[in-house]
């Protein structure tokens, strides 16, 4: 028997999917590895080069002689390895493949070099097990939630957001574990407990049955899936005439800055990142709207969301809320000569002109407190106290202190990590 057109009933619309493109001018999402050791890496001056450890042990054992107790002494006393594989193998290391054919030093675990100093440890960027560059969907999720616990408290009335958990209660938690030593102790997690775990958790859910459940797997966010996005492959394409790479893997100087009380520049050792420039991929992100409509708060709180495009302005609002602060903070700061280093932050003023913030969302390594936390809705004193009180105290200065800034090949501050756009494709 064939139904008819008519007669059939539409399948409901459950799950909303949006394909999203992301590009960034500069981006740095932590492994977890978070430093490689000399001998895990080699640096030839203009680029870096990360090796298949295994097989390469393999050569050196190949190769016969000591090479490869010499391999493992290094590695023991952390040493470099590039005159052990020139005296190996001489200037033909690059090549160097293994009995498949795949080359030791592979070209995706290849960066280039943006800086003429000797790196002493390399902050590498998170790799899939393919060894490609990528996003995972998680850093992008948690980044989206941030920007929903900040939405929700910034405008409690609409949402009715529990007196508990407002921004004057939890300034009075924060004050509290002051005195106890709390926040010290659970510094990373306090927020979840603080508050963050009732913001999103503190739900029933109705089941099949229409019966409503509690327990752990009751946070809303379970309704939002987020992938993981496309490799970060290096291609080449035409923009405004001129041919550009897009996902330039470099290797750059990290500068961490604060200012004097004057708000003169200062810096303190740099750190070197493998980052991704030109940064272009896809990534998606799927809101199950039927289980969302199953989500019911215990206090009635609402769920300020109720498809991808009220995501994406949720996060656009936060990054705002971002931009302007940055903004505030770099206006003051003044150009200076501090250790015999020329410290110009005028391109990163420049960055920070628009008063309309470009980007969507600001994820990854140099967030900083403003990115990953709802620290900007506090009391500024308060903020400055939770610094103190988590990281290195800097009594009279305004939390976060300190900005982490890329500089590029010729030597000039130049980029801001971290910030991202996002285009429904």
């Amino acid at each position: 028997m064939t139904v008819s057109v008519e007669n059939s009933i539409s399948k409901p619309d459950v799950y909303e999917t949006k394909n999203i493109q992301l590009t960034s001018r500069m981006l740095h999402i932590g492994s977890a590895v978070s430093q490689l050791n000399p001998f895990e890496y080699v640096d030839t001056g203009e680029s870096i080069y990360q090796p298949n450890q295994e097989a390469l042990a393999r050569a050196f054992k190949a190769k016969g002689g000591s090479f490869l107790n010499d391999y493992i002494y290094r590695i023991e006393h952390h040493q470099e390895i590039i005159s052990l594989l020139r005296n190996a193998f001489g200037e033909d290391w690059k090549t160097l493949k293994t009995d498949d054919g795949e080359l030791i030093f592979p070209k995706k675990l290849q960066s280039r070099k943006w800086t003429g100093k000797k790196i002493t440890s390399l902050r590498p960027m998170i790799r899939n097990g393919f060894g490609e560059l990528y996003i995972p969907g998680s850093s992008i999720k948690g980044a989206i939630r941030t920007a929903i616990a900040y939405h929700l408290l910034r405008d409690p009335d609409r949402y009715h957001v529990p007196s508990e958990v407002r921004v004057s209660e939890i300034e009075k938690k924060l004050r509290q574990s002051f005195t106890t030593g709390e926040l010290k102790r659970k510094a990373k997690f306090y927020d979840d407990e603080a508050f963050m775990n009732q913001l999103f958790c503190n739900f029933s859910l109705k089941d099949s049955w229409n019966n409503n459940s509690t327990g752990p797997n009751t946070d809303f966010m379970r309704a939002v899936h987020v992938s993981d996005s496309q490799p970060l492959l290096e291609r080449k394409v035409e923009k405004r005439g001129k041919k550009i790479i897009l996902n330039r893997r470099v290797v750059a100087e990290v500068m961490v800055s604060s200012h004097f009380p004057d708000y003169k520049a200062k810096y303190r050792s740099p750190i070197y990142t493998e980052l991704v420039h030109n940064l272009r991929t896809q990534f998606s992100i799927m809101l199950d709207r039927e289980l969302l409509s199953r989500f019911s708060h215990k206090q009635n709180m609402q769920i300020p969301f109720r498809s991808v495009e009220d995501l994406i302005e949720i996060c656009e609002n936060f990054a705002q809320e971002q931009w302007d602060f940055e903004h505030d903070y770099w206006v003051e700061i003044k150009n200076n000569n501090a250790d015999g280093r020329d410290l110009d932050f005028s391109e990163i003023k420049d960055f920070y002109k628009p008063e309309e913030c470009p980007y969507t969302l600001r994820v990854g390594w140099a967030s900083g407190m403003a990115g990953t936390t709802v620290n900007t809705l506090l009391d500024d004193d308060l903020r400055a106290e939770i610094r103190d009180v988590c990281g290195n105290k800097a009594p009279g200065f305004e939390a976060p202190k300190s900005r982490r800034t890329v500089i590029d090949a010729k030597g000039e501050i130049k980029y801001v990590p971290g910030w991202v756009k996002f285009k429904v494709l």
